[in-house]
């Protein structure tokens, strides 16, 4: 009996080794306000748990958590960052299977969340609590080896609710992107983004327009979710179309 006993006991001492090994080769920031946090499933205040078989978890899938450790990844992706909210399933895992699949030389995939639901692009410029979160959990997910491939971003509507809003949205966008490739010293670092489904005000077109003429500046993509399903809220994506801008924005990065 004490032998069997020592013997589970190294047992356990082994996987503990081997899940505190654990870090990602091919990294992305997923970042933005509630599409890229994930309500898909979310009604009445509930995540009904269900798992598209595109997001389902993979040894070779990992995420970032809020306490800068790495464990595999499973939705929802946001639960310990967007914590003021219920999260259910975003993009993150379709994103993160896809690429695994139909990449070439693709290794172990770190997602590390950061995106904040109700988040305008103000509270994401240089200088505030979330721009300082996203470069510190992005220098720390590569502490241990692997590379940033990207930053994954979906987010504006909460920026259609004004004018003026709308009409800057551009300029403070290029300057984030310029900001974050400044600060993670990765100045060709790829932005992803997606262009927005729905908003807050009058003025979608205004900033869906402005991110669609991102692609013009080096480096970065945009794909197009406007006409994807959504919720009876008629603000966030239903989880079939959270898995399609994961499909989308995998296809983007595979083919940049």
């Amino acid at each position: 009996m004490f032998k069997l006993r020592s013997l589970l006991f190294f047992m356990l001492l082994v996987a503990h080794s081997i899940r505190g090994d654990k870090h990602a080769e091919d990294i992305f920031i997923l970042a933005g306000q509630s599409n890229m946090a994930g309500r898909g499933g979310v009604a009445d205040a509930k995540w009904d748990g269900r798992v598209p078989r595109e997001c389902h978890p993979n040894p070779s899938i990992l995420r970032l958590t809020a306490n800068l450790t790495w464990e595999e990844a499973r939705d929802p992706l946001h639960a310990d960052i967007d914590v003021s909210r219920i999260c259910g399933v975003g993009p993150g895992m379709a994103f993160a299977n896809a690429v695994r699949t139909h990449g070439s030389g693709i290794g172990v995939v770190g997602l590390v969340p950061c995106a904040v639901g109700g988040t305008s692009i103000n509270q994401w410029a240089r200088g505030s609590g979330l721009y300082n979160q996203l470069v510190r959990r992005s220098t720390e997910s590569v502490k241990n080896g692997g590379a940033i491939r990207a930053i994954l971003w979906y987010q504006g509507e909460s920026d259609t609710g004004s004018k003026q809003d709308a009409e800057t949205y551009k300029g403070k966008l290029e300057k984030l992107i310029q900001d974050f490739r400044s600060d993670l010293n990765l100045p060709s670092l790829p932005f992803i983004q997606v262009a927005l489904a729905s908003g807050e005000g009058e003025f979608v077109e205004t900033v869906r327009k402005a991110q669609l003429e991102m692609n013009k500046v080096p480096n970065v993509k945009c794909v197009d979710a406007k006409g994807l399903p959504l919720k009876a809220d008629n603000l966030h994506l239903t989880t079939a179309s959270e898995v399609k801008v994961g499909l989308m924005l995998a296809h983007a990065f595979l083919h940049s």
